[in-house]
């Protein structure tokens, strides 16, 4: 396992909280490493110690722009061409993963491409949190673990409400693609009723919600989802959940993009509050005012300490 054993961590320029966080968790030193530019834009890496024989992890978040998967390949290549032992891409939130097969005519599968691009250039294993869809991992020719955000949601929403019952409250999924996560949420709650919002996309980033499967009237609502992007979807589902008689409604979701007027939509919501995970940084001045941010870092610091040493992941998905 290398010279010393030791865990070697570094990051790109997209998750460097996120590398502190997790250091911290672990008690390790991040690797030094330099991340910058050249006159003209081109990005610039460095590993700046001895890597030879490690194991390295190499945490990056890929969400535009795509400078963050340049300088995630990059990082790659540079730990590979200094002799590391194995090289871990940790990446919270995988990016272009929501085109994961050929739905129209001439459009790509960006979710593979990923994939061949990552491996191509040295990584060998990938470990990544709530990706867009399960059967990404079978792109990949080298080992996956995806994560669930699902047990830092549970115990926060454990610690809001120390006495949940049936009779109160519903997991939503917000749609048909999600109903293995809300299902799985519901369970570590308590086997919770599970409703589903029945809606279709006349085109991306655009959601109508048709009707909501499921008894809401009178419960608190707990939408869970893996990417909150320009909120439509989730307005609509909210405002959906309320004309059927639900009491409050929460919204967990992992990757908090919050693009364009997300904010603005998001704010004029019927939503008690919005929780959203750290996998993604820099969107602190796109985050609605209900939204709540909490950490993934000790969950990402456990798998990769298990990870390291051989052991199970299994434990992190009980």
């Amino acid at each position: 396992m290398g010279k010393d054993n030791r865990i070697r961590i570094l990051s790109g320029s997209a998750s460097m909280q996120l590398l502190e966080k997790i250091s911290h968790y672990l008690d390790v030193e991040p690797v030094d490493t330099y991340v910058g530019r050249f006159s003209d834009g081109e990005i610039r890496v460095q590993i700046r110690e001895n890597i030879r024989g490690d194991n390295v992890y190499i945490i990056q978040s890929t969400n535009p722009p795509g400078d963050n998967i340049m300088e995630l390949l990059l990082l790659i290549d540079a730990a590979k061409r200094a002799s590391a032992r194995s090289i871990a891409a940790v990446i919270p939130y995988f990016g272009y993963a929501r085109q994961d097969r050929k739905d129209a005519p001439r459009v790509p599968i960006s979710a593979k491409v990923m994939a061949n691009l990552l491996q191509t250039v040295g990584a060998s294993r990938v470990l990544t949190v709530d990706l867009h869809a399960d059967q990404i991992q079978g792109f990949f020719d080298i080992p996956v673990d995806n994560l669930y955000a699902i047990p830092v949601f549970k115990e926060y929403i454990q610690k809001k409400f120390p006495d949940i019952n049936r009779n109160d409250f519903v997991v939503v999924s917000p749609d048909a693609g999600g109903t293995r996560r809300a299902r799985l949420f519901a369970r570590k709650l308590g086997d919770l009723p599970i409703a589903l919002i029945d809606k279709r996309r006349p085109r991306p980033n655009v959601a109508e919600v048709m009707n909501v499967i499921g008894e809401v009237e009178g419960k608190v609502a707990i939408i869970v989802d893996d990417i909150i992007d320009t909120g439509n979807s989730v307005r609509s589902a909210s405002i959906a959940l309320k004309e059927k008689g639900a009491t409050e409604i929460y919204v967990l979701i992992t990757h908090g993009i919050f693009s364009g007027r997300a904010r603005e939509i998001l704010d004029d919501a019927p939503i008690n509050e919005i929780v959203i995970t750290d996998t993604i940084e820099g969107n602190e001045d796109r985050l609605p005012a209900k939204a709540r941010k909490i950490s993934i870092a000790g969950l990402m610091g456990e798998a990769i300490r298990r990870i390291h040493y051989s052991e199970s992941l299994s434990v992190l998905f009980l």
